[in-house]
């Protein structure tokens, strides 16, 4: 954990979940985070959190599907600590179903989020990066990323497509560069996703299964905290009754 102390982190999706639990475990060891997510409220009441417990957040209102609003962010997190180290590409959606249910609009919202989302975020920082000499993009992809089962068949496609982005992004700048490019694949975890799930097929599949989001965050900062030259491209964390 020595690694991340004073690093600045921007973290999308962090209003709750995964993204909630890294900002924190990130801002005790040290880190100085930006929160992004669409709920102010919500960011609002983690940074508060983070700093009554002794660290330093702020947070920004951003959606990752406008790429406007990342390189805002980006610019936000520049202006107030100077640099961007960490950029933890967290936000996504998993309105899972069967394909022939025929949720055209959700498939819609997938793709736009679960892959144009790290697109932008990709895109924010990585010039500030290359400027820097220096960072680390953190791509969530899932289980689901690596085998395709009934009813994921959309966001599975999604997460292959986040696995070839952040592949291209570690042949491209890791020796060039120096930016490091991680992968976190969670398995089934227990956060606000599944709320998004409006098939009654995967909720009931879903209800009573999955690991805390502390543990992706684990995942997270232990990646961070390797040092800079060690790269650790990729984790998979999953239930241990799913493994």
């Amino acid at each position: 954990m020595e690694n991340i102390k004073d690093k600045v982190v921007i973290i999308t999706g962090a209003s709750s979940g995964i993204g909630e639990e890294t900002a924190k475990l990130l801002a005790l060891n040290g880190a100085k985070v930006v929160l992004a997510a669409r709920r102010e409220d919500r960011l609002r009441a983690v940074v508060n959190d983070i700093k009554q417990s002794g660290g330093e957040a702020a947070s920004v209102r951003a959606d990752v599907v406008s790429a406007e609003d990342m390189n805002s962010l980006a610019q936000f997190a520049l202006d107030k600590f100077g640099r961007i180290d960490v950029l933890v590409n967290n936000a996504g959606i998993m309105p899972n179903s069967r394909l022939d249910e025929l949720r055209v609009e959700e498939w819609e919202q997938m793709i736009d989020v679960n892959i144009k989302g790290v697109l932008h975020g990709i895109a924010a920082v990585l010039p500030i990066m290359r400027g820097q000499k220096s960072g680390h993009i953190i791509n969530l992809t899932s289980t689901a990323g690596y085998q395709v089962s009934p009813t994921s068949a959309v966001y599975s496609a999604t997460k292959f497509a986040v696995r070839a982005i952040s592949e291209g992004l570690r042949l491209e700048e890791s020796a060039t560069s120096g930016i490091r490019s991680t992968l976190v694949a969670p398995g089934l975890t227990q956060t606000e996703l599944f709320s998004s799930i409006a098939s009654p097929e995967v909720q009931a599949m879903v209800s009573n299964l999955g690991i805390a989001p502390a543990s992706i965050a684990r995942a997270i900062a232990y990646a961070i905290g390797e040092p800079d030259d060690t790269l650790v491209s990729e984790i998979m964390v999953r239930p241990t009754a799913l493994a």
